[in-house]
């Protein structure tokens, strides 16, 4: 398994070993032990699986109490994911980084507690499973708008407007978001 730290060294893309031949292929997606060498102290409670249609956008969310820890990877699809830290005082506060995760290239991304997650899909469909750290908790979840002009985040889109939820519709700008402390 390799484990790289991105431009915000708390996310880390997971490249797990994989183990191929003509019947198909083997990894390990988590190994607790390889997760603990490299700095990675986490504890998942909850399993989570999502399906999306192309051009889906999902976030950018994040529980401001019961925060959450993830690790995110496409099983069917591909899709560009991406984390931001708004942590206040952190020196990378308003940051996001994103890499693309599919089903061929099997790469994972850490995401810590303190960051707001949210991805979007280039394939046809995707389907993305996650673990989290802590559990689901809608009374704490809250939602930073998808193209905050403050954030930039560079998504991939093509001359296309992303397929949203109304609560993602809704989300906040990071000027008016709820952060970590």
């Amino acid at each position: 398994m390799k484990i790289i730290s991105t431009k915000i060294p708390e996310i880390r893309i997971i490249e797990p070993k994989v183990f191929e031949d003509e019947r198909g292929f083997f990894f390990e997606s988590y190994q607790k032990k390889q997760f603990m060498d490299a700095g990675i102290h986490a504890e998942f409670v909850q399993d989570n699986h999502s399906r999306s249609l192309q051009h889906t956008l999902r976030g950018l969310h994040y529980q401001i109490k019961q925060a959450q820890g993830k690790l995110v990877r496409a099983v069917v699809g591909e899709i560009f994911d991406v984390a931001v830290d708004i942590r206040k005082g952190s020196p990378t506060f308003g940051l996001w980084t994103g890499d693309y995760l599919s089903a061929k290239n099997k790469k994972m991304l850490w995401i810590p507690p303190g960051f707001a997650h949210g991805f979007y899909v280039t394939s046809l469909e995707a389907e993305v499973v996650y673990k989290a750290t802590d559990y689901y908790s809608p009374k704490w979840e809250r939602t930073i708008i998808w193209n905050d002009p403050i954030l930039n985040i560079e998504w991939p889109l093509k001359n296309e407007l992303p397929t949203l939820s109304p609560k993602d519709e809704m989300g906040n700008s990071l000027g008016d978001a709820e952060v970590f402390d």
